[in-house]
């Protein structure tokens, strides 16, 4: 049989006098069949009753035919078009320069530098769920360990979806765990890839940041072609070069403020003999290259395709992406890797350079990354049917290379100068059921009964390194994984879920949900969720929902096991699930527990204009946070028993640091995360001169901490989460972020103009967990432009920029009274802060050639 999506007879009347709100513009504007929906409702158009808007829906609903314009919950629709308009060629931030409530990271430490991350409505990243076409994606393994707003993200890498293989994105801004199980706590972002049977398009980029490096190249092709009769296949490739950047340099051990030389009387101070080797490091006075981007070599390959034999269609989409990284680590100064033989001290230099200049060693990464799914859907004795399943697995190897080991070479005169550190590994099998009917019960509409079942399974492993990585206290920057480290740790779990979606009288739809899950190491949760929508009038409706959420821990949270290194300073991050965490007084990691209300309403004053505004509030008990650092020496406050924790998990630190401590994962935390969110848009037509559109959309987020855990009794209670580590989870976010643009189009000319407003961030930094000072990021203003010309039929030459006006974020500040010492304890002293909503690098600045055939 033909699966194909119906329109209902609500839809279609809603349609016919709404028209698409930015669908029926961009048709315009465009002249082509897809849309460019941004928001979740359709403005009314006096003369476009020929428009049936293509926007059909399929993420927060179970029933066939609901379009935006008639969705219960807040869901934008990003197609093909719209997301062609962003000039960097990532995923993350075409979502961030397009929806409000979405962030994408701007750096990250360590090995979560490889592989930034990304976030809804101020949550973690761990509370919004990726689907693709529908199927749930899985996760990293490279679990972003180090404190910050992204702590702890270990969810799917949109990086490893191109762009051009997307047909549409559908961004569900509201609680659905009901529907789609843990995670869907914030939203839902289930990407629809393109499902054409003829023709192509591709596109060549470059680009670069204005004063920062950064130059990319990147490049892909999408081909379409029909198997036989009724089949389809979509072939997508894509590859991308992205060079380092760099922010910032001047170290504070090297020189000061002003990039000049420390002195024998300066603090600190030099030694004739690093007086002498200093001025030779590479970059001198910018020698420390560790506030950045990674360089990058992604390379992807995609398919879509599905055959309908007439009784059912069988389907099958799937990806296969290699990342290679690396970023720069702090500096080594040339006097740190040193031997003594009889009085006679050799300083090694992993290049070679006589005399020794030092060194920044590279944290670097192989990543293969594969996902396939398979299945067949159909319809049997009236029940539509979708039988699936769902393979996934990220591996990450992991080096360090032009480093030493610096007690190696102290005791045996030898050290290699690259290091096999061991690898993560996440695999994920998902196995679902899915039937769906319509029923006449003498409703205004049928009643869409929906109900379905689903087993996973997940294994997270963690490698351990080779030997001289894990020697002592092993590489310079990242030492290896310890066989404590590593190990092998799964679960699966089992769910049942029934939907079920009704309209009792004309213009009021409910649909409710109730899901039943069991997990193999904590056990089982019911939850639900319920939502309405009352269509007043064709220009008022109100809409509002319910829901009970979790989010089971990944198993990264639980297992991650590994030592964080600064020149100065050694963390554990500890188990969460290991004894040496029970030693402490910690309890294994169990599931969040959220609770969700949204009220909004979609409403259409005019012709072609539309507004829609959605209020939320999300509760989250016994959240999974970071905590502060707890130290076992250098510390304002240290505790013996954390360095016998260190010590029982099998860690060695290095011997020259002036702090040690841990970090861990703990079930701390009760928060409350309230907001808006608001769409308007509306067209304009100047006939002969041309279409607009014009759109505004924002965000106002708050979260709020109601209860914070202590300490267990064997650190004397004190407060587990300090100023900074409650300051990443309240404020380092922009609270409010506005974007608005204009999209203008006359025959073969086009631009795009868009400006973001985002609010302020603040965070307490601190140098050693007594003393925290405030750093704010201020309220900025970011304008991104795009021209583009239609130089043939098929070709478009597209020039533009992103962040025009090179705005970048204020430096780290200094302690008080300090002419050297940061009030992160880190050494660049014109490095940025890092949690800047905006990124570090400034302005970029591009070209672009699209063909389409």
């Amino acid at each position: 049989m033909k699966i194909a999506h119906h329109i209902s007879r609500h839809a279609l009347i809603v349609a016919l006098a709404a028209g698409g709100h930015v669908s029926a513009s961009a048709q315009e504007l465009a002249q082509t069949k897809n849309s460019a929906t941004v928001g979740s409702a359709s403005p009314p158009t006096s003369d476009a009753s020929d428009d049936i808007p293509d926007d059909i829906i399929v993420t927060g609903t179970r029933a066939t035919g609901i379009t935006a314009a008639e969705s219960a919950a807040p869901i934008k629709v990003l197609d093909a078009d719209m997301m062609s308009h962003v000039g960097q060629p990532n995923l993350n931030q075409i979502l961030t320069q397009l929806v409000p409530s979405f962030t994408a990271q701007a750096f990250g430490g360590d090995t979560a530098n490889l592989t930034l991350s990304a976030r809804l409505r101020g949550l973690s990243p761990n509370h919004t769920l990726v689907l693709v076409n529908g199927k749930r994606r899985h996760g990293t393994a490279n679990l972003a360990v180090l404190g910050g707003p992204y702590q702890g993200a270990a969810t799917a890498d949109l990086d490893l979806i191109s762009p051009s293989s997307i047909k549409r994105i559908e961004v569900l801004e509201d609680g659905a765990a009901a529907q789609y199980g843990s995670d869907a706590i914030a939203g839902v972002i289930n990407i629809i890839l393109k499902d054409g049977d003829t023709g192509g398009d591709g596109y060549a980029t470059a680009g670069e940041n204005y004063q920062t490096g950064g130059r990319t190249y990147a490049g892909t092709l999408h081909l379409a072609t029909k198997i036989g009769e009724d089949g389809f296949l979509n072939v997508t490739a894509f590859h991308r070069y992205h060079d380092f950047t760099q922010v910032g340099g001047l170290d504070r051990r090297v020189t000061d403020g002003d990039g000049k030389l420390l002195t024998g009387t300066t603090s600190p101070a030099l030694s004739p003999l690093q007086q002498q080797l200093y001025p030779n490091i590479s970059g001198f006075p910018y020698v420390n290259r560790i506030n950045g981007d990674a360089q990058s070599r992604l390379t992807n390959l995609q398919f879509n395709s599905a055959y309908d034999f007439g009784a059912a269609e069988v389907y099958s989409f799937g990806t296969y992406s290699k990342r290679i990284a690396s970023a720069y680590e702090n500096l080594r100064v040339p006097t740190r890797v040193s031997r003594t033989v009889g009085g006679v001290t050799t300083y090694f230099d992993p290049d070679g350079d006589s005399p020794v200049n030092g060194f920044s060693p590279r944290e670097k990464i192989r990543e293969d990354d594969m996902a396939f799914t398979g299945g067949v859907r159909g319809l049997l004795s009236g029940f539509n049917y979708d039988l699936s399943t769902s393979f996934g697995q990220d591996k990450n190897l992991i080096y360090t290379v032009d480093s030493a080991n610096a007690s190696l070479y102290a005791d045996t005169g030898f050290t290699p100068t690259s290091f096999y550190n061991g690898f993560f590994k996440a695999t994920a099998f998902t196995a679902n059921a899915d039937v769906t009917r319509e029923i006449a019960v003498g409703m205004a509409a049928p009643l869409n009964l929906a109900f379905g079942a689903e087993y996973r399974k997940n294994v997270y492993e963690i490698g351990s390194g080779d030997a001289a990585s894990i020697y002592k206290e092993g590489g310079q920057s990242y030492p290896g994984f310890r066989p404590s480290d590593a190990g092998v740790n799964g679960r699966n779990s089992q769910a049942a879920y029934v939907d079920v979606a009704m309209m009792p009288i004309d213009g009021l739809k409910v649909d409710v949900a109730g899901r039943y899950e069991h997990y193999s190491d904590f056990g089982s949760k019911f939850i639900y969720k319920g939502t309405s929508r009352y269509d007043f009038s064709d220009s008022f409706a109100l809409r509002g929902t319910v829901s009970t959420g979790f989010r089971a821990p990944t198993l990264a949270e639980s297992y991650y096991s590994a030592t964080n290194v600064s020149p100065t300073s050694a963390f554990v991050q500890l188990p969460a699930n290991s004894a040496a965490a029970k030693l402490l007084g910690f309890a294994n990691l169990k599931p969040e527990k959220s609770t969700n209300f949204s009220l909004g309403t979609v409403l259409r004053p005019a012709p072609r204009l539309t507004i829609t505004i959605d209020a939320y509030q999300v509760k989250i008990r016994d959240r999974i946070l970071g905590t502060g650092s707890l130290y076992g020496s250098g510390g304002a406050t240290n505790f013996p028993i954390v360095t016998a924790a260190i010590r029982a998990n099998g860690n060695i630190l290095d011997p020259t640091v002036n702090q040690t401590g841990i970090n861990i994962f703990t079930n701390g935390a009760d928060t409350r995360t309230r907001g808006i969110d608001l769409v308007a848009s509306y067209v304009t037509d100047l006939a002969d001169y041309g279409k607009v559109n014009w759109m505004l959309s924002g965000n106002y987020n708050e979260t709020k901490a109601l209860r914070l855990n202590a300490a267990p009794a064997t650190l004397g209670g004190i407060p587990l989460f300090d100023q900074e580590a409650i300051s990443y989870l309240e404020t380092a976010s922009p609270k409010t972020k506005v974007i608005g643009s204009i999209v203008y189009a006359l025959d073969k000319f086009g631009a795009t103009l868009r400006g973001t407003v985002y609010g302020k961030t603040t965070a307490y930094l601190t140098p050693d967990g007594g003393a925290y000072y405030k750093q704010t990021v201020g309220s900025a203003f970011i304008g991104d432009v795009e021209l583009n010309y239609d130089l043939t039929a098929a070709l478009k030459l597209s020039v533009g920029a992103n962040n025009l006006f090179n705005k970048r974020p204020p430096t780290v500040g200094l302690v008080p009274g300090s002419t050297n010492s940061l009030v992160n304890d880190a050494n660049v002293l014109d490095g940025p802060l890092t949690f800047s909503p905006y990124g570090i690098n400034g302005g970029y600045y591009y070209a672009r050639f699209n063909i389409s055939f």
